[in-house]
């Protein structure tokens, strides 16, 4: 198999709270990849490790076989990101904000507009990003992970704040980005309707451990198996989390 992300027992410990637990994923090139998980489950840690915003504890993770921390600067040549809100300069223009990590990348002038056109942005390109909404920030947000067309995407719940023509718009544009130009996308939503309708790969994660990585299909005989409604995704996903935590709070109470 190709994969084009590997971890390896890849944890994150904050003082005595353990963020992310020994997990191991596989990412196949090529692919769209959900990772799932509640609130504070270890999904932007993760994400933020293999961006080397945070350092791990302990483990190891490969991109495009290249080691972390050794090859770190030509791992995030490879990668767009957006995690958590955007970040943005609010007194220049979108194209402004967008120039600035294409002179950084050193990318040609064409990218810009290029990524504009992606998330439908052109017409707004000249207005200020701070009278942008919060979803055309987003946007933005997304536009500045798309330039230059990066090989990797990691993108930290891109729909945020987006009504529902803009869900079904970004939804549509990543789930286009593997067969476009031959990226492979790392993604985490909690819109789980979403992640079920692009992803060809799904990690599930709480409280720090991976409870389940592979197809939809293999999700869906996993939890026949062990019983649970399988109508949709987010039954699945709900059935595995709410099992995990009650094994939790059994073993908490011996």
């Amino acid at each position: 198999m190709d994969y084009i992300i590997t971890t390896k027992m890849l944890t994150k410990k904050y003082k005595s709270f353990v963020a992310v637990d020994d997990i191991s994923i596989h990412i196949r090139k090529g692919s769209i990849y959900g990772f799932l998980g509640p609130n504070g489950a270890g999904k932007s840690t993760t994400m933020k490790m293999l961006l080397g915003l945070v350092f791990p504890t302990k483990g190891s993770f490969t991109i495009d076989k290249k080691h972390f921390p050794k090859d770190r600067v030509a791992i995030l040549k490879e990668i767009g990101s957006l995690i958590e809100s955007p970040s943005y300069y609010a007194n220049l223009t979108g194209r402004e904000n967008l120039d600035i990590i294409r002179r950084i990348l050193d990318l040609p002038k064409s990218a810009v507009d290029d990524a504009l056109d992606l998330v439908n942005l052109t017409e707004f390109s000249d207005r200020l990003a701070k009278k942008y909404s919060f979803g055309m920030k987003q946007r933005l947000g997304i536009a500045g992970a798309l330039i230059g067309r990066p090989p990797i995407l990691i993108l930290d719940e891109p729909t945020n704040g987006l009504d529902p023509a803009g869900i079904h718009e970004i939804r549509n544009l990543i789930k286009s980005l593997p067969k476009l130009y031959d990226c492979t996308v790392l993604i985490s939503s909690h819109m789980l309707s979403e992640i079920e309708l692009i992803t060809d790969d799904i990690g599930i994660l709480n409280h720090g451990r991976l409870l389940f990585e592979g197809s939809l299909d293999e999700l869906r005989k996993k939890t026949i198996s062990s019983g649970f409604k399988t109508g949709n995704l987010e039954e699945m996903f709900l059935s595995m989390v709410d099992e995990d935590n009650l094994t939790r709070k059994q073993r908490n109470m011996l």
